[in-house]
């Protein structure tokens, strides 16, 4: 599958499971999407390797966000155009089934729900998300010295530009 091919849910559905437990996510992204990047989320994203923890594709106006070992459902984020032009994100839900996912924070999850759209659908270098990711897990394991590759590599993935 080609960069520019779209990826459905039908392409992915062997793995995909639903999110079991959604919850509204209080919080969303603040950045407006250009209409070419919007174009380009909406082909969406397909993992081509373990190293890739991402599967990505859209239905309509809502991107769908699974893990691509699992299947698992993570985030769902309806886009809705902008006066002037792109689009935002106007809702999003989140997986809170703590069998699924052991997060519940929701600042965490705005953060990734972004980061995985930029860095890994765009291929934006997003160093910022990125250095908030890791100040988030330095944070959250309460020691400076977690390692921000491991973080990244970890929660992230890499992305495949093939």
């Amino acid at each position: 599958m080609s960069a520019d091919e779209r990826v459905t849910r039908a392409a992915l559905s062997r793995r995909l499971k639903p999110i079991a437990v959604p919850r509204a996510l209080p919080l969303l992204p603040g950045r407006v999407w250009s209409d070419a990047e919007w174009e380009r989320i909406s082909l969406g994203y397909r993992a081509r390797d373990m190293d890739q923890k991402w599967n990505v594709f859209t239905e309509g106006d809502v991107v769908h966000v699974h893990r691509s070992w699992t299947g698992f459902g993570m985030y769902e984020a309806t886009f809705t155009p902008v006066e002037g032009g792109g689009r935002k994100i106007t809702a999003a839900v989140v997986e809170r089934d703590p069998e699924r996912y052991r997060n519940d924070d929701d600042a965490y999850d705005c953060l990734m729900l972004e980061l995985v759209l930029s860095a890994i659908v765009l291929g934006e270098p997003a160093d910022e998300l990125r250095q908030r990711l890791v100040e988030s897990a330095r944070a959250r394991a309460k020691d400076p010295n977690v390692s921000g590759g491991l973080v990244q590599h970890s929660v992230l993935g890499l992305r495949s530009d093939s």
